[in-house]
């Protein structure tokens, strides 16, 4: 899929603006769907472009850092020739296998408002929530939480209306289409329904986070 034939499949206020400056020396690229998102950066780091040194991914856009103000419109060409291809990242595959299994302990304080907001019991959010394969979209909020999307659509529900001062290392969480495990103890908005062991982030590691973009992840309760 080319970038001309994915800006007509954007919401109409996208067309024209898919590409954007980010100051003097990044640019913006506006996605409609974290999958795509997804299908952009995996693109984009391929092509390893030398003019771009880092790419940021987010909920709905790619940002693109360059490495000075002189390459932004080589660069703004390049994205609009190439080649995107989001199909592959709508679904996981029937074979595919989780790179991660987080065990959890479903015993989180909201675990009964998620079902009462779902209209489900606690034993289907539970199977819900491990019967899916999620797959990490993006990173961001504090070092190791990863925003993980593609989950059971019946799991959608909105952050509390009242965000506690401190959540609990290790709480597994839903707010609108993400689940997230906060990796320490912070504020937080979302909706806790259990709590794992996992370490989800540790700097001894080679990679410091259990979690990056494109892995998928499956919840096992325990």
């Amino acid at each position: 899929m080319s970038v001309t034939d994915l800006s007509r499949d954007l919401s109409t206020d996208l067309v024209g603006n898919m590409v954007l400056d980010y100051g003097d020396q990044a640019l913006m690229v506006q996605c409609g769907s974290t999958a795509e998102v997804l299908a952009w950066t995996a693109a984009l780091r391929a092509a390893e472009w030398p003019s771009v040194i880092d790419i940021v991914p987010a909920a709905r856009t790619v940002l693109v850092k360059l490495d000075g103000a002189n390459c932004q419109t080589l660069i703004r060409q390049l994205l609009r020739n190439l080649r995107v291809d989001s199909d592959r990242f709508e679904v996981a595959p029937a074979d595919r296998r989780a790179d991660v299994v987080i065990d959890v302990v479903y015993d989180g304080p909201d675990l009964a408002e998620v079902a009462e907001r779902t209209g489900l019991s606690t034993a289907q959010v539970i199977d819900a929530h491990t019967t899916t394969l999620w797959r990490v979209g993006f990173s961001g909020f504090a070092p190791g939480f990863a925003y993980l999307v593609d989950g059971d659509p019946r799991l959608r529900v909105p952050r509390r209306s009242d965000p506690r001062t401190a959540v609990p290392a290790g709480s597994v969480a839903l707010a609108g289409e993400f689940s997230a495990i906060y990796p320490r103890r912070s504020p937080g908005g979302w909706q806790l329904i259990g709590h794992t062991d996992a370490v989800l982030w540790d700097i001894e590691r080679p990679d410091p986070a259990l979690l990056t973009q494109g892995m998928w992840v499956q919840f096992r309760a325990v």
